[in-house]
């Protein structure tokens, strides 16, 4: 698949999978949802690229989001974040359910949305290496992530960091298709506690995808669901098993004033939707 030169942006410090007039309707919808969608995505020409406030603002965000995440990486007691209650939590864990937070501050940026969301999960038997071994399996992707992911590629290489390409779908109400670029890196504390860092340097929204006339949106064509997207995995083995920690952070445009009692669990129910199939994902991949 082809990258064009066009819209792309790099990380502010250090060295990703989500979501056109051409994002094509995968049902039917209602009078009622296309009354609530068009004034979504109608005034998209103002909107396409994120304003310079908005994407400072996440720059600062992912800023203290990693420099939480590298104190936490120092020492294998709180290598895994905890909310409430770390005991009843890991026996929720070891009976296979989720544990899911929203971590996205408060307040709107201007016309954008930033969203974070972490998502704990256990996987039986797994180990660290099996995980770290999964992770970088990049040409296995489609096949672990699908239907989200439909293609991904290596595209560079130095020691544990990588550069990777993805094709990626979100279906909802809508079906959107975007060719995404990440910076991706590896880290150990130990052989039994790893993580690692996925930045997103570019996103392309595609137009009429799978057809003859597939092509990447120009920015005053884009709609702006998803602008930025940083994940951070975080992976500790122990009590006979791996649990494994999602962290997932994401600039997309904002809800217009006045609809955000409709729209809004919607919106935020799709990078939440998107985070939990990738963990269950990563841990039916990995466990014994």
């Amino acid at each position: 698949m082809a990258f064009m030169k066009r819209r792309r942006f790099f990380r502010p410090s250090i060295l990703s999978f989500i979501f056109g007039s051409d994002a094509w309707c995968s049902i039917v919808l209602s009078p009622i949802v296309w009354g609530l969608l068009i004034p979504l995505m109608a005034p998209r020409r103002m909107m396409a690229e994120p304003a310079p406030a908005a994407v400072s603002a996440f720059n600062e965000y992912v800023r203290k989001v990693e420099a939480r995440l590298g104190r936490q990486h120092l020492a294998r007691e709180g290598f895994l974040a905890t909310a409430g209650s770390a005991a009843q939590n890991e026996q929720r864990l070891r009976r296979g359910e989720l544990v899911i937070e929203q971590l996205s501050p408060q307040g709107e940026l201007p016309g954008a949305m930033l969203q974070d969301w972490r998502g704990t999960a256990f996987a039986p038997g797994a180990s660290a290496a099996d995980f770290e071994r999964l992770l970088k399996d990049f040409d296995a992707y489609p096949k672990r992530f699908a239907p989200q992911v439909i293609q991904a590629k290596v595209l560079s290489q130095r020691d544990d960091c990588f550069r990777a390409s993805m094709r990626v779908r979100q279906k909802h109400v809508l079906t959107v298709v975007m060719d995404t670029v990440y910076d991706i890196g590896f880290g150990r504390l130990d052989e039994q506690d790893g993580y690692s860092d996925s930045r997103s340097t570019a996103i392309y929204e595609i137009g009429a995808p799978g057809t003859d006339r597939e092509h990447a949106l120009s920015p005053k064509d884009e709609h702006g669901f998803l602008w930025r997207l940083n994940t951070y995995w975080t992976y500790q083995e122990r009590d006979g098993g791996l649990y494994i920690q999602i962290e997932s952070v994401s600039l997309s445009r904002s809800i217009p004033a006045g609809l955000g009692w409709a729209l809004r669990p919607y919106v935020e129910s799709v990078p939440r939707e998107s985070l939990e199939f990738t963990l269950r994902s990563a841990v039916n991949a990995v466990r014994k």
